[in-house]
């Protein structure tokens, strides 16, 4: 159960780097496509835009005169779009790993018990089937001992028959 737990808070960890990674490889294009129209920004500047949901520099004192401009425009915004689609859904994926993580704690002390209850029934089958066998032996070693008896009953009967018989 520690294990399970520790190779999830694992993946977490790598879930939030490369969402990170992810995140800045985004906005490194977003500055690059804003270079290439001329449009240059910092990286403070992006980052407000990303957050605010203003994209208006996108399309701010451009003059699109031909067809390979608006399609850049197009493509700039509609990989922007992507990005925050991506972003949400990585935002409900942690989410949803967050809530995993949450069952699994909580769940993890109920497993334990499960394994226990699930190992003392082991030992009480093992524990029945030795008796079983014990008094398997047993009742055949009292199954001897009464033919036994009866046999030494049979004889002494007849040697008591003998004896009366002769006496009289």
């Amino acid at each position: 159960h520690a294990a399970l737990t520790r190779r999830f808070v694992d993946s977490l960890s790598t879930y939030n780097t490369i969402q990170i990674e992810y995140r800045q490889r985004c906005k490194d294009r977003i500055k690059r496509q804003l270079d290439i129209t001329g449009n240059s920004k910092t990286d403070e500047e992006i980052e407000d835009m990303l957050e605010t949901g203003n994209f208006s520099v996108f399309t701010q004192g451009i003059v699109i005169e031909t067809q390979q401009a608006r399609q850049t425009l197009a493509d700039i915004e509609d990989r922007h779009a992507d990005i925050l689609k991506l972003e949400k859904s990585i935002r409900e994926l942690h989410d949803m790993f967050l809530d995993m993580a949450v069952l699994v704690e909580e769940q993890g002390e109920l497993v334990d018990r499960i394994e226990y209850n699930v190992n003392q029934a082991s030992d009480y089958v093992g524990d029945a089937k030795r008796d079983i066998h014990r008094a398997i032996r047993h009742q055949s070693n009292a199954r001897k001992k009464k033919i036994i008896l009866i046999v030494v009953a049979i004889i002494v009967l007849i040697i008591l028959g003998l004896i009366i018989g002769f006496s009289v």
